[in-house]
């Protein structure tokens, strides 16, 4: 029998004043008012579906994430907490998560998402320059970014996370870490610091903007990364550095193959059963099905041949060394299937390998994703 990991449970809030050039999430842009209340009685229905799946278990982290979860109300941010409460048991020092934009000025709001239970908020900051923040779709200006980070700094949460990017159109290596030491001078707990990349289906995929090369992106990091450490941050994740003591309890779950119960349009979830199997559920895209009561889209069991490559994709990405004992407890499966490709993983200098543990080299991050290929099933 597999040991069940460590729950989660991730909320996804739809709307958007508008969307970003450059965002493939599940979020659409807002015509008339969010339906607040009818909207949280429909995710807390897709969350009674979905119990059974739990195996009872309490929850150690939350994230609501978007879209824009900040324009839904503090009324029904409150109804959507004291929901969730009455029907999962949530631990007692459970991290609650929830991002936040600066331009829909629910800064003003963010003691009353606190009194609902939300101790950890994270700020899409992305730039502190208005002609950046304009080429990006963003609504906010750098003042009220700078204004947000200060109000949730005060509050006394848990933490606070601000978001940036970095290799934005027509950035140099100046502009790239101006953002970082104005961010870095707001003094957050965490810090997400990744780059700008073109995914499909987006506005920048029809009409691709010119972004620093790779010799810059590289200079951009390079000397970036040695900015944050410098102040105190330590990286931890491929795109996430925290200082001592504050690291993203809810990510870490997801990279360290913990499951996930996913609600609302378009979430994802990974859950575990008592008997191994690893059930993935894929929930209703759009606002108008979801709210017509059809919130399950897609339910498949993860076939054992999949299971290390999941399991790598996700464990990789973290920094820290991954425990051998983990791979077997997680998947179910022994290690003896994954021998080869580990072999052929530290043959290439990508991994190294002690009795306890597996750990990523400095090149296997440079060459993830032919690291991750090894794991691939046939």
């Amino acid at each position: 029998m597999t040991d069940l990991p460590l729950l989660s449970l991730y909320i996804h809030i739809p709307w958007c004043v508008q969307k970003c050039p450059y965002c493939d999430f599940n979020s659409h842009a807002l015509k008339g008012e969010v339906p607040h209340d009818d909207y949280v009685q429909h995710l807390l229905r897709d969350l009674e579906q979905d119990l059974p799946l739990t195996g009872g278990r309490p929850v150690s982290t939350v994230f609501i994430g978007g879209g824009t979860p900040s324009l839904l109300s503090s009324a029904a941010m409150q109804t959507l907490m004291d929901g969730v409460r009455a029907r999962l048991p949530l631990a007692a020092d459970a991290e609650i998560t929830m991002e936040a934009n600066p331009g829909t000025v629910e800064a003003d709001r963010f003691s009353a998402y606190q009194r609902a239970g939300i101790n950890r908020i994270s700020i899409g900051v992305q730039s502190f320059s208005t002609e950046k923040l304009t080429r990006l779709g963003r609504i906010h200006g750098p003042e009220e970014a700078v204004r947000a980070a200060r109000l949730a700094a005060g509050l006394g949460l848990r933490s606070v996370n601000l978001d940036l990017m970095h290799g934005l159109p027509n950035q140099s290596l100046t502009e790239a870490l101006d953002d970082l030491r104005q961010a870095i001078a707001l003094d957050p707990p965490h810090l997400s610091w990744y780059q700008l990349t073109i995914e499909p289906n987006t506005l920048f995929a029809s009409r691709p903007p010119r972004l620093p090369d790779d010799d810059d992106l590289w200079d951009i990091f390079e000397q970036g990364d040695r900015l944050l450490r410098a102040a105190g941050y330590e990286q931890y994740e491929t795109s996430a550095y925290a200082k001592p003591g504050y690291r993203c309890e809810h990510n870490l779950n997801y990279w360290r193959f913990g499951d996930y119960l996913g609600i609302g349009c378009g979430a994802h979830g990974k859950l575990t059963q008592p008997d191994g199997e690893i059930v993935r559920t894929t929930k209703t895209r759009h606002p108008r099905g979801f709210m017509q009561g059809h919130y399950l889209d897609k339910r498949h069991s993860v076939a054992a041949a999949d299971k290390p490559f999941e399991y790598f994709m996700n464990r990789f990405r973290l920094l820290e060394a991954a425990p051998r004992a983990e791979f077997s407890r997680l998947t179910g499966l022994n290690e003896s299937v994954i021998r080869p490709p580990i072999n052929a993983a530290l043959a290439a200098g990508y991994l190294t390998e002690t009795t306890s543990h597996w750990q990523i080299t400095e090149k296997g991050k440079l060459f993830l994703n032919s690291l991750l290929e090894l794991f691939l099933a046939d």
